[in-house]
Parts: C-alpha cells; structure tokens; sequence
C-alpha cells in the first residue's frame, strides 16, 4: 500500500510538550514543516523561503564553484587587480548568496513559530509527590 503524503495543515488541537517539541526539531531540520505539524498556517511561507532559499543556493552555488575553478590562477595571481576580480566574483555569488539568506530567514520564523508552540503546549507531565 502505497503512502500518503499531505501538505494539509494538522489538526488545531492542544499539542502536548513532546509532540511540540517534535515540532520544534522538524522545524530546525527543514523550516515549516514542523509549524505545519502543529497547524499553523505560517508554516506554508516558511517552507516556500526554504525551499526556495534552497534551489536558489545549490543551482547558482554550482555556477560560482564552477566560475571559481574556471578562474583560478586570476584570483590567485598577486599581479591582477583584485577590484575587478572582486566586481566578478559578486556578479557570480549575489544569486547564492540571495538563497542563503532566503533560507535563513525562513529559518529564522520556523525557529520563532517553534518558540511559540512550545510555551502553548501542554504540560502533561505529573506533578511531582508532595513532601
């Protein structure tokens, strides 16, 4: 049997402390997903910035590793003007550098949303005997 797979937001109900911090983990792991677990609607553009973030930084990374070993001995040389090697070498990694930011941010609000699931859950641990 075949397994399903969701993007539909989890039930709105009182998480307990273990299931909010399941959510807090999955969220550290890949942002908003864990914010979806526990039925938040702000999961849904904490995954797009991931994700997003994501593609952006492996497809230009790629371009500015493979710009970067095409171009070597010039960034080595201490005789070639390192200004315009430098205006070169922003022209190639702005795109990557855009992503990890996008993703960094998406983490970031993953991160405050986990902060805010955890302090609404439920302690449903008992209380410790009186003495």
């Amino acid at each position: 049997m075949p397994m399903k797979i969701s993007l539909a937001l989890g039930e709105r109900r009182p998480l307990s402390r273990q299931t909010a911090w399941g959510c807090l983990t999955t969220n550290l792991a890949m942002p908003g997903f864990g914010s979806l677990m526990a039925g938040q609607i702000s999961g849904y553009p904490q995954v797009i910035l991931a994700l997003g973030g994501m593609v952006l930084t492996m497809i230009f990374g790629v371009r500015a590793l493979l710009w970067m070993l095409a171009n070597w001995s010039r960034l080595h040389d201490p005789a070639s003007d390192q200004f315009a090697v430098f205006g070169e070498m922003w022209t190639v990694l702005r795109w990557a550098l855009l992503g990890m930011a996008l993703f960094g941010l998406g983490w970031l609000w993953a991160l405050g949303s986990s902060y805010g699931i955890i302090r609404s859950a439920k302690n449903d641990a008992p209380a410790p005997p009186k003495l």
